[in-house]
């Protein structure tokens, strides 16, 4: 299945699912910066940087700014998309556009109108529609406008001519997040590259740091290695984070020296055509592990693979964060760092001080990709084919008057992407060393 074969069986989906009704899926806006906001079209680098937004891709394929998706269900289903015009001058500014008649054809629409005719339009393409979708609440401004287009059909006049118009609305997201949780085969590929991309780039980041660098440094391998293979960018801010910083979570200064006997803890990936990886490794900045840091890096390991194994189909969710919870626990209550029965420790929460976040999300177009853990009756549903999954468990230590010194400001983190078949779990980022002798090997 290629890409336009894909956009057009996901369209087939919702056309499927909303009957007589239309959806309008608006694309993200630009960025708000002191300076023109227009150059950042393909700047993806950073919170602040554009990307589509993902319900819009996920069914357009469609990578312009200023644009909007509409499908029109009934007998005869239509796909509309508003875009930008061509135009030459802004183009030798900002960059080339598709324009409205290339983009339909480009992407396998049956129709594409400049964005400037929305309002003028949208009256008429709604006419017939007896439902909405569309996320409202998100723009204010824009809202108004799709309100005031409902508006032009609810005039007295139109309803005596016995105008037919959506009488009531619904939240899209509902619909595209479940779909999105089971990744088709199109999206299988992608996020097999992605995860390729991003592995190599944290092996070669893992080969690359030594005592006395910069995190700064380590990350500019990272980022090198994600242009270099034809990726984007990074999924998201990389996290390189050397000796005490590893126990902040969502550390991303990366601006410290690195220190020989410390931990070096890499939690990054790519972008890849609009998917993601997440990996994270855990290293020592020197050539070695001391004992005390194998420790507990072995702790986390195990719990990892253990997690890993329950990601099987028919198999509760819940159960990669208990396992990987409970593998955690049971190592800190061998060292000593947690008292009590396992039974106990779980029961009274007492491992959140090590171990204080889930261990695991959806991936896809976004890192923490969209859709429900839980059935509609509150259980967490179980693994299904097609889901992936990040496995993450960590132990993270802050100085604490009954904690020995020696473990203060250690953190450990070990994360894989994991592909849910019928067959049982697939690692997709098995291919970055994990083990400490493999990690060693490559620190030689």
């Amino acid at each position: 299945m290629n890409q336009l074969q894909a956009l057009a069986a996901r369209r087939a989906r919702v056309f499927a699912a909303i009957g007589d009704a239309a959806l309008l899926l608006p694309n993200s806006h630009l960025p708000q910066r002191e300076d023109d906001a227009s150059r950042y079209h393909g700047w993806r680098y950073g919170y602040e940087a554009w990307r589509p937004d993902s319900d819009f891709y996920y069914l357009s394929g469609f990578e312009e700014p200023e644009s909007l998706l509409l499908l029109t269900g009934g007998a005869t289903p239509r796909s509309i998309l508003f875009c930008r015009p061509r135009d030459a001058a802004l183009e030798q500014w900002n960059g080339r556009r598709l324009g409205p008649a290339a983009a339909a054809a480009a992407l396998g629409l049956d129709e594409a109108y400049p964005i400037a005719e929305l309002e003028q339009r949208l009256p008429e393409l709604l006419k017939g529609q007896r439902s909405l979708h569309y996320p409202f609440g998100v723009d204010a401004g824009r809202d108004q406008r799709i309100f005031a287009a409902l508006n032009t059909l609810r005039g007295a006049r139109a309803i005596r001519q016995g105008s037919v118009f959506p009488i009531t609305l619904h939240d899209p997201r509902a619909l595209l997040h479940e779909m999105r949780v089971i990744k088709d085969e199109a999206e299988i590929a992608l996020m097999h590259e992605a995860a390729q991309i991003s592995g190599a780039a944290m092996t070669r980041a893992m080969r690359f740091a030594r005592p006395g660098q910069y995190e700064y440094e380590v990350e500019a391998e990272l980022l090198h290695e994600y242009r270099r293979r034809g990726a984007r960018g990074p999924a998201y801010n990389p996290i390189v984070a050397g000796g005490a910083n590893a126990c902040i979570l969502h550390y991303v200064e990366n601006k410290m020296r690195l220190n020989d006997g410390e931990l070096l803890l890499i939690d990054a990936g790519c972008d890849f055509q609009g998917y993601n990886a997440d990996i994270t490794r855990t290293l020592p900045i020197g050539r070695r592990f001391n004992g005390l840091q194998r420790e507990l890096y072995e702790i986390v390991l195990g719990a990892l693979d253990a997690g890993i194994a329950t990601l099987r189909v028919g198999e509760s969710l819940e159960r990669l964060h208990q396992t990987h919870v409970r593998g955690v626990s049971q190592g800190l209550l061998d060292l000593g760092l947690l008292q009590g029965s396992l039974d106990g420790v779980l029961e009274s929460k007492a491992y959140l001080r090590f171990l204080m976040c889930g261990t695991g999300h959806y991936l896809g177009l976004d890192t923490h990709d969209a859709g429900r853990y839980h059935l509609p009756d509150g259980a967490w549903r179980p693994a299904q084919a097609g889901m992936v999954l990040t496995a993450e468990p960590g132990i993270y230590i802050s100085p604490a008057a009954d904690i020995p010194e020696r473990y203060w400001h250690i953190g450990v983190r070990i994360e894989d992407d994991v592909l849910v078949t019928a067959a049982g779990p697939e690692l997709l980022t098995g291919q970055v060393p994990r083990r400490i002798a493999d990690i060693e090997a490559l620190r030689d």
